[in-house]
């Protein structure tokens, strides 16, 4: 009979952890922080009716991406790796194994910290909060709506004037780092909001003759802070904490490539000068794919 088998997880796990102190010498506070790391594994472990003798790579791949996904730091999950390994090796020492399945992990330290996206369903609650009856409700639905619609830079929005939109040909001119121009899209629904804004909301607010197309309650051209506090504020009220512009960006990017976009297409719409700066939204849509795959299929814990 295997050895892991027949001493239990739980065995394993409090031998190893007590050959860390008597052995290693360790602290009681550095061993119960082991501790903790290796009994979430053992619980992943028993949700999968799992034995040690049959735990691989991919499995112990998908457990760090778990925590992950709970919240545990990038910091504390490349602890965590750290103790599997050990872990593993002692079994492998003792015998109750003949191999390490961790010990080609890729170190948390390789991992990219990925930037925050907000679902379509956040999207949706956000923009419908706007009041468009109101001058300034109208503005704020305007820039919101073409700012998703878009990927601006927040810059590149505030900044923008009257003659680099082109609504009746369905894009307008950014003028990005180092003044590159590049052309974007705008979709129905952003050019109706920014179309009625001009006509309607636009001529109650601007004060003297200047071509900002967004200014504030003042008549002047928005800053840049302003608009973040509007956002945020915006973003308050749908229950997202730390809204940023920034954030409407990332998302207008990653759901492009979850609806089927070309990233080449993508990279020219954010203005990237290179294509890899763009490529980490493939990684934001594989964890998406993947958090999904975890949490629905029958088989993937």
């Amino acid at each position: 009979m295997n050895a892991s088998r027949s001493q239990g997880p739980d065995r394993l796990v409090q031998r190893y952890l007590e050959s860390l102190a008597l052995e290693r010498g360790l602290s009681p506070r550095t061993v119960e922080s082991y501790g903790s790391d290796l009994r979430k594994l053992t619980a992943a472990l028993r949700a999968t009716r799992r034995e040690w003798g049959s735990v691989d790579a991919s499995f112990l791949s998908a457990h760090l991406r778990r925590q992950r996904s709970r919240g545990l730091s990038p910091r504390s999950i490349r602890r965590a790796l750290v103790v599997i390994r050990g872990f593993f090796q002692h079994l492998v020492e003792s015998g109750d194994r003949v191999d390490n399945p961790a010990v080609n992990l890729l170190p948390p330290k390789l991992w990219r910290t990925l930037p925050r996206v907000l679902t379509e369903t956040q999207i949706e609650d956000l923009l419908a909060l706007a009041d468009p009856s109101t001058p300034l409700g109208c503005r704020d639905q305007a820039m919101i709506e073409l700012l998703y619609a878009t990927g601006l830079r927040v810059s590149e929005l505030v900044g923008l004037t009257l003659p680099q939109l082109r609504l009746d040909a369905g894009f307008l001119v950014a003028f990005g780092k180092g003044s590159k121009e590049r052309i974007v899209p705008i979709g129905e629904q952003a050019e109706r909001c920014v179309e009625e804004y001009l006509a309607a909301a636009r001529p109650r607010l601007v004060r003297g003759r200047h071509e900002i197309v967004f200014v504030n309650r003042l008549g002047g051209g928005l800053t840049r802070q302003g608009f973040w506090k509007i956002l945020r504020g915006y973003g308050l009220r749908a229950g997202i904490e730390r809204l940023s512009p920034h954030v409407l960006r990332h998302s207008f990017a990653t759901h492009l490539l979850e609806h089927g976009a070309d990233l080449i297409a993508v990279q020219m719409m954010l203005g990237h000068a290179d294509i890899s700066t763009t490529e980490i939204y493939t990684h934001i849509h594989a964890q998406r794919l993947r958090s999904l795959y975890d949490e629905f299929h029958p088989r993937a814990k």
